[in-house]
């Protein structure tokens, strides 16, 4: 009877001998919760499976390196909210310069969300935040955490883009409401 290795056990097979068996072990182990984790982030099947199998290739391929110092699952789960997000925006880094350009063509504009911290100088924005609905915080997290513009976070929640701009407008207004 063989010993179950540990995750780091794996990762270090997988990295120095490109051991198939830990490979295997490890989709095994992580990939249906990753999958279920990133469905709750993006309602495309389509790309949640491509960013899944993307990230485990990152892995094989030694492109994602474990340092040993954190959890597994986050470790996985950081590389593929990564994936997301590029697959989100569509190119990846062509997207992110065209993105970053965008920005420094616009960087004497503020944000509605600058706007809004600017003007806090007391408040609990952390309990602000706590008391969101849980829509309207997902709203804010695609779009302000993550960066994603309207219609990407849309992809990402499943919702119309409509709906998206109607919950951010609501956040914002139920957060300057809190804070004021």
């Amino acid at each position: 009877m063989s010993e179950t290795r540990s995750d780091g056990e794996l990762l270090r097979a997988i990295a120095a001998d490109a051991d198939r068996h830990a490979f295997e072990e490890l989709y095994r182990r992580f990939a249906p919760w990753l999958t279920a984790r990133m469905r709750g982030r993006c309602a495309d099947a389509g790309i949640v499976d491509d960013v899944v199998q993307e990230t485990f290739l990152a892995v094989w391929r030694g492109s994602a390196r474990y340092r040993e110092d954190g959890d597994v699952a986050g470790w996985l789960w950081r590389i593929a909210a990564r994936r997301l997000v590029d697959a989100l925006r569509g190119d990846g880094a062509r997207g992110r310069l065209r993105q970053t350009l965008s920005r420094l063509r616009h960087r004497d504009e503020v944000s509605a969300e600058e706007r809004v911290l600017a003007g806090v100088e007391h408040g609990d924005l952390a309990g602000a935040l706590t008391r969101l609905s849980p829509e309207l915080r997902a709203v804010l997290q695609a779009t302000v955490i993550d960066g994603l513009t309207t219609r990407e976070a849309a992809v990402l929640l499943g919702i119309p883009p409509g709906t998206v701009k109607t919950r951010a407008l609501r956040a914002r207004k139920q957060l300057r409401e809190a804070l004021a």
